[in-house]
């Protein structure tokens, strides 16, 4: 490789991470669209910037090339996500980076999406822009994990979030369970449901802990810009009782179970009570739901990771021991070594006096 072309490719990363930095600014706003922030550049100045604030407004590239005016012609647009090639409600921002006359156009991630799927690349390609594909892919791919996912295979993004002991218990015998985690740990978690589309649950859960399973708190950002995530309840015998917390705000709360009248009348979703994976194809195809956070007790936890479900784990220890009576973290039972489900660690954080531990589904066998 050149020195010339490696000198481009540390540009190109440079002016890429800071179109990733503004896409972060969207992460609690936009669903169900997908966080996405451009960066115009021209003669090494940045000319414009602009990310997807919320779904209806204008996207990423609108806001740059506003802002950037005359100057985007024979500019370059560093995009973090396909520039989109149909008319929703907003027009192509292909089109419109073919029409502000920039030189270039520097993506990403390519968009899966049926409706974008190549094509945004394509307009541009055919207008004579020249295309670059791929830088900080990783990075960029990781600010819409459930966009992505649900658009190539259907099925959203699914983070299964669990808090133990040092000793892998959550509650003691007596469900009693505030709380293992320290303040700073709980605080954390605010963030994931920040960025779900849905928490979902167990009625055990609500019957045990009466939760409200919203966001509650974000250092430094204004909770009236927070989509609050729908909170999906699984409860196959109809127990949820209507004084439950949860339905304070009942337009947020989905069922899957029995149908009850008095539950509609409060204009709570409900599903027919179906597998797991078929009321997530639901949720996603039907609700634009497609990232889903695993808030739970033990057995329905276990059924997700079982079958394969969970995309992510997020973990938090506490160091501290609640002694071998206490509840497990899940409620499978293995005969052999073969049977374990194994995880790969992508990260570790201390939180406060707790660690957070990211882990993902190993592929490999024992």
């Amino acid at each position: 490789m050149s020195e010339l072309v490696q000198d481009q490719d540390l540009i190109d990363q440079k002016w890429m991470k800071k179109a990733i930095s503004l896409a972060k600014l969207g992460q609690y706003s936009t669903r169900p669209n997908p966080n996405v922030g451009c960066v115009i550049v021209k003669d090494d100045v940045v000319v414009g910037t602009g990310f997807h604030p919320k779904a209806g407004q204008p996207h990423a590239e609108v806001f740059a090339m506003r802002e950037a005016g005359v100057l985007s012609q024979g500019a370059t647009a560093y995009v973090t996500l396909e520039p989109c090639a149909h008319y929703g409600r907003t027009p192509p921002c292909a089109k419109g980076l073919v029409e502000a006359g920039v030189a270039r156009v520097v993506v990403a991630c390519p968009d899966p999406n049926p409706l974008v799927a190549g094509k945004g690349v394509q307009i541009l390609r055919d207008a004579g822009i020249q295309v670059d594909v791929g830088i900080c892919e990783d990075e960029a791919h990781q600010l819409n994990l459930g966009f992505l996912k649900a658009m190539a295979t259907g099925m959203p993004y699914v983070r299964l979030k669990v808090a133990s002991s040092l000793d892998g218990r959550t509650a003691m015998a007596s469900g009693e369970s505030k709380w293992i985690t320290d303040t700073a740990a709980r605080q954390d978690v605010q963030h994931f449901r920040a960025t779900s589309a849905a928490v979902l649950t167990g009625i055990s859960t609500v019957l045990a802990d009466d939760p409200e399973l919203n966001v509650r708190h974000l250092p430094e950002v204004d909770l009236a810009t927070v989509v609050q995530p729908k909170r999906v309840i699984l409860d196959r015998q109809g127990r949820l009782p209507l004084s439950a917390k949860i339905l304070q705000n009942p337009e947020t709360v989905m069922v899957m179970g029995p149908f009850r009248q008095e539950l509609a009348d409060l204009g709570v979703v409900q599903f027919p009570i179906q597998s797991l994976k078929s009321l997530l194809l639901t949720l996603a195809k039907e609700h634009q739901i497609y990232d889903v956070l695993v808030e739970a007790g033990a057995t329905l936890s276990s059924a997700f990771l079982q079958e394969n479900l969970v995309d992510e784990m997020i973990s938090y220890v506490a160091p501290t021991f609640l002694g071998q009576s206490a509840r497990a973290m899940f409620s499978v039972e293995f005969n052999t070594m073969a049977e374990q489900l194994r995880f790969k660690l992508v990260d570790v954080l201390q939180i406060g006096d707790d660690i957070r531990l990211k882990l993902i589904p190993s592929k490999e066998t024992i």
